[in-house]
């Protein structure tokens, strides 16, 4: 929600960053914000009515009442008028009404109906489908909602975002989301990324220091922290002022709610919806002047162009999108993937390159410590310990290795030491210090990389006795820790160093002069379906890259267990050095990205994407945040830090490379639908094209009546609305799919006229087999000739009608149809359904107020070998067009 949001922000308010006002220009609740952070600490949480214990659940809940969810203004549901109305804007629907309107002044009741019966199929089926699809995929999204730790009657308390209310005390640490505008009480190391509400890149400090009243912007205060900024290192306790529409970003959300960038999914329907209309121009205006100059009768003319413009008219398709995406939406959460906005299923289902880290996809993401050893590789308790403390005491994301260390041992250090100070953990330093009173002194306790905790020592201990840190030590030690590594070993380094008691506050240039201890070694085995799931995305055209921060050697020992050939494998830092074309190469033909930072994963999507590649990147870390925004698609799971899943189009209840394969498949099957139908409607509005031009010309009579023409679009309509439940065939999902209406124009172009040549079959069958050319002969009665002309109309009716539904079966799948692909039970229904209908109305009570006559026996038997030699005729064609063409 935050990055799309932030995106429009960003293009709607040009150079100058979103919601940055002047003091002056600030409402009420943004001025009483400034006034607050202005104020010491304890006077702000007096002014607020809270304390440094939080408030009471009782009181809370009483905030909660008064103040409302802490939620940014949304897309209102629209009440019911207004959403029918905004559904009528669609310039298909605007079409129609305006041809029921004129069929109406013109006195055509018939017309008015039929068309009119359009109009609510297609708006009220999408109405009231997209409602209920929109109430199921909202419902979806708040299993993902992202929570936040609050103190509450002092006790820390995980809820959800929405759930927070002024006055609450809330605990912010790496990863963490600011859940509203909020002034620091505490803060230590603290950095957040403002880039959401400023458009400045770099992470900005934060203390709890007063800020002055007179800052030229709320986002200068040094102790003030926005909703929407995320936090990159640190730790902070704040108290919250301000929540939902009254915080800077909701001002702003609350202009933009109900706006959404176009999405490619968007211009590919677009586009169609387009192609069809200029179609449906060229055609209406052919048919007008033909039948006006050959019948001359000009109203008549107008009629029946009108007529034929709804018979062209698509007016399905926006119902058939929102069906097929809301429909996909439900099944992929069958599936363990909720689909957070749905346009993004086609992009799913159009990935055909897949961005992802490596721990907990390819890896169990189970760290077991497996070795605390000394620099010498003897077992060394003292080592378990540091790393125990270290782990222990951090107050910051708590991750697999921090937790593996806690639990691989029990020491009982309550009572023993206390927590002084603590230098988080960032990716530029690559390590973490806790600084404890232990045994008397202030012990400040490092672990991190190996390389990194090197860097910082100057000698190594062995029991008891400390030495300098030679070169051969050094060199004895990276070797060891290469050999663990290539074995796939994660190893970090151990060391630490004693100061006075005197001291309460630390420095990461404290983190020099250490004494390394030993190291620590972890070892992540590879995910059992991880090779079957690599096999599987491999098979359905997706490439996979390891985009990750860690090792080289650790990397490639997993790549290997996997089955993942890792061709050739780039650093980070080597990434650093190359030229821009360099670096474009190296993003298309490395496998394998190892020790990147978040801004060089950002940099490898754009590139690929500049390529022409749809890319999807998964992550779940803080410093996946910029590529997830960067790509196509961006896939987080449920576990993943509040950052990531907000960046995320995609969340995935299991993280699993089998189960995004599985959503990645049903994207697809959505998107093939969509394509059967607008496949299905393109060519047979084409082929209706060349017949009813034909006929208009050559004819003494309207060769089918305009309320015949309007019934038969409304009943091939029906028969379209069992394509979202369709089967699709296998083939069709084995590579990724996507928007090619060039394609859509060359299936048009030669399956139209194939329908059109039947059409004309069906016309020299009426006219000279059944006698419909006595209608010329000037001794033929004038109600003769009106038999004449209604078995005419009635025979291409029918014929119209049963061709067109029949073709769905014939095109929704590019093998022998009936016998290698069966559609869906329901759209066989439907179908079969209309095609009775078709039949049954020549004979029906109503035959007579359409223009229609009972058909003779023997047409039957010719009506069924035009339609089986239709259907011969369509497939070979058809499979002509695929192997010369291909489906995209």
């Amino acid at each position: 929600m935050i990055d799309r949001m932030m995106k429009k922000i960003s293009r709607d308010s040009g150079a100058e960053a979103p919601g940055v006002k002047t003091v002056q220009e600030t409402t009420g609740h943004e001025r009483r914000f400034v006034e607050l952070c202005a104020l010491p600490a304890g006077e702000a949480l007096g002014e607020i009515g809270s304390c440094p214990l939080g408030l009471s659940p009782e009181e809370a809940e009483r905030r909660l009442d008064e103040h409302g969810p802490n939620e940014l203004s949304r897309a209102k549901r629209q009440g019911f008028l207004a959403d029918i109305v905004e559904r009528c804007k669609s310039p298909l629907v605007v079409q129609l009404l305006v041809i029921a309107l004129v069929s109406g002044f013109i006195g055509e009741v018939v017309a008015t109906v039929l068309v009119t019966a359009m109009v609510l199929l297609s708006v009220g089926l999408s109405y009231v489908l997209d409602r209920r699809s929109g109430v199921a995929v909202e419902a979806l999204g708040k299993r993902v909602q992202s929570r936040t730790l609050v103190l509450r009657g002092g006790r820390e308390t995980e809820i959800r975002i929405s759930e927070v209310v002024p006055g609450d005390i809330v605990l912010l640490h790496a990863g963490s989301i600011v859940p509203a505008d909020l002034r620091l009480l505490s803060a230590k190391d603290f950095f957040v990324s403002q880039s959401a509400l400023s458009g400045e890149a770099m992470a900005v400090e934060k203390t709890a220091e007063g800020g002055a009243a007179d800052a030229g912007t709320p986002l200068d205060l040094p102790n003030a922290c926005f909703f929407g900024s995320s936090v990159t290192s640190g730790t902070a306790r704040g108290v919250v002022i301000n929540t939902g529409t009254r915080t800077m970003f909701g001002a702003v959300s609350e202009r933009l709610a109900g706006r959404r960038e176009e999405t490619g999914f968007d211009r590919g329907v677009r586009s169609f919806t387009w192609l069809m209309i200029r179609f449906m121009v060229v055609m209406v205006c052919a048919v007008f002047l033909i039948v006006a100059i050959t019948k001359g009768n000009w109203l008549e003319a107008l009629l029946f162009g009108l007529s034929v413009a709804v018979g062209l008219t698509p007016e399905m398709l926006p119902m058939i999108v929102t069906v097929n995406l809301a429909k996909g939406a439900l099944t992929m959460a069958g599936k363990k993937v909720i689909v957070k906005r749905l346009p993004s299923i086609q992009n799913f289902g159009a990935m055909d390159v897949l961005c992802t880290d490596k721990t907990g996809t390819l890896t169990q993401d189970r760290v077991v410590l497996e070795k605390h050893v000394d620099i010498t590789g003897h077992v060394s308790r003292d080592v378990l310990n540091y790393a125990y403390l270290n782990s222990y005491y951090q107050t910051g994301l708590r991750n697999l290795i921090d937790r593996a260390v806690v639990e691989h041992s029990d020491l009982d250090v309550e009572g023993q030491c206390g927590l002084v100070d603590e230098l988080p953990f960032d990716f530029q330093r690559r390590r973490m210090s806790v600084v404890v009173d232990y045994e008397g002194d202030h012990v400040l306790i490092c672990k991190g990389a190996v390389e990194e905790i090197h860097a910082c020592c100057n000698r190594y201990q062995i029991g008891d006795e400390v030495y300098p840190l030679i070169d051969m030590i050094r060199d004895d030690l990276f070797e060891e820790v290469e050999r663990l590594n290539s074995d796939g070993y994660r190893v970090l380094g151990i060391a630490y160093r004693e100061f006075p008691r005197e001291r309460s506050a630390y420095t990461v240039a404290d983190e020099s002069g250490l004494i390394l201890l030993g190291y620590i070694a972890f070892f992540d085995p590879p995910k059992e379906s991880a090779g079957e799931a690599l096999e599987l995305l491999r098979r359905a055209g997706v490439r996979v890259k390891v985009v990750t921060g860690d090792n080289g050697l650790v990397t490639a020992k997993v790549c290997r267990d996997v089955g993942l050939a890792a061709l050739r494998m780039v650093t980070g830092s080597e990434l650093s050095l190359m030229s821009g074309e360099e670096f474009s190469r190296a993003a298309l033909e490395a496998d394998v990205f190892v020790k990147v930072t978040p801004m060089q994963k950002e940099r490898i999507v754009r590139e690929l994407r500049r390529s022409g590649s749809v890319v999807g990147f998964m992550g779940d870390g803080i410093n996946d945040a910029p590529a997830l925004k960067a790509a196509d698609v961006g896939i987080s799971v449920d576990s993943a830090v509040d950052v990531a899943k907000e960046a995320a189009d995609i969340v995935l209840l299991e993280k699993n490379l089998l189960v995004l394969e599985e959503g990645i498949m049903e994207g697809r099957r959505v998107f093939a639908n969509i394509v059967k139908y607008i496949r299905m409607g393109s060519s047979s509005s084409f082929g209706n094209m060349f017949s009813v031009v034909g006929a208009s010309y050559l004819f003494p009579f309207l060769p089918m009546l305009p309320a015949q023409i309007l019934l038969n679009n409304l009943l091939y309509d029906l028969s379209q609305t069992g394509i979202p439940t369709d089967n699709v065939d296998g083939e069709l999902v084995k590579k990724p799919l996507a928007w090619n209406i060039g394609n859509v124009k060359r299936f048009m172009l030669f399956i139209g006229p194939v329908s059109s040549l039947f059409d004309y079959a069906t016309f020299g069958l009426m006219w000279f087999f059944f006698n419909c050319r006595d209608f010329s002969d000037p001794l033929t009665s004038p109600a003769h000739r009106e038999a004449l002309a209604s078995l005419f109309r009635t025979g291409w009716f029918v014929e119209s009608l049963l061709t067109q539904t029949l073709i769905v079966h014939i095109i929704r799948t590019r093998r022998i149809p009936f016998f290698g692909s069966r559609a869906s039970l329901h759209m066989t229904l439907t179908t079969l359904c209309v095609m009775a209908v078709g039949a049954w109305l020549p004979y029906s009570p109503f035959a007579a107020p359409l223009g229609m006559v009972p058909l003779p026996a023997v047409y039957w038997a010719w009506i069924s070998a035009f339609l089986v030699s239709y259907a011969m005729v369509t497939h070979i064609m058809k499979t002509w067009f695929f192997n010369r063409y291909g489906g995209d």
